[in-house]
């Protein structure tokens, strides 16, 4: 059983400006963090509500953010994990809507204008929002590919922000990646993040898929809402949990039907997404796939 205290600052001069709370999970990431907080407060449009969830924190990242006058945070004293962390800290929320970003971020200039503009451009609050991260390498069709450093210590800063803005993607479909936005109705309609998903591993699509049950279809991946993502530096330290079969017993198909059916993530976006057509050896695989795990359990290669 996992020990851990919360501690949550008094929030007695809450700005009301504030556009969107921002919620930011961390675990012994210090210097990640300070670049990740100071790109935000560079480089946004709007101000923001900054709350960390704060795990362990023993690397001066608890002294840091108590020294920080604009960021409220949760504290755990043992790594509990991207899900009870988010759900700890958005408890702190003071803004109509909560978007998730993970500590080795950097945002580019106007990433949230964007966003806002989208906002309000769709008029309602059923809608899920991605950012287009950019990253040194990948084999996503939805991230940038360009190398501006891969780690803090090759981080080309000046770089980036002269050449950011000339890295073009459409608008995609599919949202499910950080930095990501949700309205706080949308977010207590699901229950937040699954904690039985804890650390963390397939969280993300596991939030989609609550959304989607719930009746969400707006699922957006904004071209010109861009952040540099310097790629999981923390779940490169922890214990994974075994998500992929986790979200297989809990949803009854792979976490891979479900982005490449239901959110077609990737393709160009259209628009509200349509009911899934599921091709016959796709339900099949699924099917194998359950019955495997369900015979091997834990044994089972899936």
């Amino acid at each position: 059983m996992v020990s851990d205290t919360l501690k949550s600052p008094a929030s007695d001069n809450l700005d009301p400006s504030y556009k969107f709370s921002i919620l930011i999970p961390t675990w012994n990431n210090l210097e990640y963090l300070k670049l990740c907080i100071k790109s935000i407060r560079e480089n946004s449009s709007y101000k923001h509500q900054f709350i960390l969830h704060i795990n362990d924190g023993s690397d001066g990242t608890l002294d840091w953010v108590k020294a920080q006058s604009d960021i409220e945070y949760s504290h755990s004293d043992t790594n509990v994990g991207v899900c009870t962390g988010l759900n700890r800290c958005s408890l702190l929320s003071c803004t109509d809507y909560i978007l998730y970003m993970n500590d080795d971020m950097y945002v580019c200039p106007g990433w949230d204008q964007v966003i806002s503009d989208e906002i309000q451009s769709i008029g309602h609050n059923d809608f899920f929002i991605s950012s287009t991260c950019i990253e040194s390498q990948t084999d996503s069709n939805c991230v940038i590919e360009k190398d501006y450093g891969r780690n803090i210590g090759s981080f080309n800063e000046a770089n980036l922000l002269s050449g950011y803005d000339a890295l073009s993607m459409n608008d995609w479909s599919g949202a499910t990646w950080t930095p990501n936005i949700v309205h706080k109705s949308w977010w207590k309609a699901v229950g937040g993040y699954s904690e039985e998903f804890s650390p963390g591993m397939y969280s993300d699509p596991d939030f989609s898929m609550k959304l989607w049950v719930h009746g969400m279809r707006l699922f957006i991946g904004l071209g010109k809402s861009k952040v540099y993502h310097f790629g999981s530096t923390s779940v490169k330290r922890v214990i994974k949990n075994p998500g992929y079969r986790k979200f297989l017993s809990k949803w009854k198909m792979t976490s891979g039907t479900f982005i490449r059916y239901y959110l077609r993530r990737g393709f160009k976006f259209s628009g509200v997404l349509p009911e899934p057509v599921i091709p016959h050896w796709i339900k099949a695989k699924n099917y194998y796939k359950r019955f495997a795990y369900s015979v091997f359990n834990s044994n089972a290669i899936l």
